[in-house]
């Protein structure tokens, strides 16, 4: 019979175990991408971590996201001083116009614009502004995912201005815009992939990107 000290001991590892098995569920999605991920370059050295996938209704993936730095979480009532630190990079695959799995219909083509538009969402999935009851955040929430969508749709429209940062070590053009919640950036790649990215804390003129060498480290 197992004594309880036993039971004690053998309990980090089974909830050890546990963890380990959703972080290998996690990156499973990643792997199953057929084009490569992009992060923060090495330049930065604080914390990664892998956030979700997106798939089409055949189960393919289209986009996920990376996390760096602080793990951000919606809180109201949150002082500058306790606002999080962290950025978070959006790769979406460049797919053209193209039939739906069940050949019933057209997929829509992705393009910088999508990645902007989800770079926008993510960004609102961890604001909740200050003195909002939270009954009311679903309807804030739905404005402002509309006007997120506006914004990605008007990209050369005032909102956006122009920053250039280094992809892979080669400068590229990106679009750029600052709200109070934090600021939103989407450009394109050499690598056949549009990348996004939001975060609030971390200036977004001192960022560079960079392939993921190995997701299976993010983990």
């Amino acid at each position: 019979m197992e004594t309880t000290s036993q039971a004690v001991e053998q309990a980090p590892t089974a909830e050890g175990g546990q963890r380990a098995l959703s972080a290998r569920r996690t990156v499973d999605g990643y792997l199953r991408a057929p084009f490569p991920w992009y992060g923060l370059d090495e330049a930065f050295t604080g914390p990664r971590w892998l956030m979700q996938v997106g798939t089409a209704a055949d189960g393919a993936v289209e986009h996920g996201a990376i996390g760096h730095g602080d793990e951000p979480v919606v809180r109201a009532e949150v002082t500058a001083e306790e606002r999080e630190r962290f950025a978070v990079v959006v790769t979406v695959a460049a797919n053209p116009v193209r039939r739906s799995a069940d050949g019933t219909g057209l997929l829509e083509a992705t393009s910088v614009s999508s990645a902007a538009w989800l770079a926008g969402v993510g960004l609102l999935s961890f604001t909740w502004p200050g003195q909002m009851d939270h009954t009311l955040r679903d309807d804030w929430l739905d404005q402002q995912t509309e006007t997120a969508w506006a914004l990605a749709d008007d990209l050369a429209g005032p909102e956006w201005s122009t920053l250039s940062l280094p992809v892979d070590g080669v400068p590229t053009p990106f679009h750029y815009r600052e709200s109070e919640f934090g600021w939103v950036l989407a450009g394109s790649t050499e690598q056949g992939v549009h990348v996004g990215a939001y975060g609030r804390g971390m200036s977004a003129y001192g960022i560079g990107f960079a392939v993921v060498k190995d997701i299976e480290q993010y983990a």
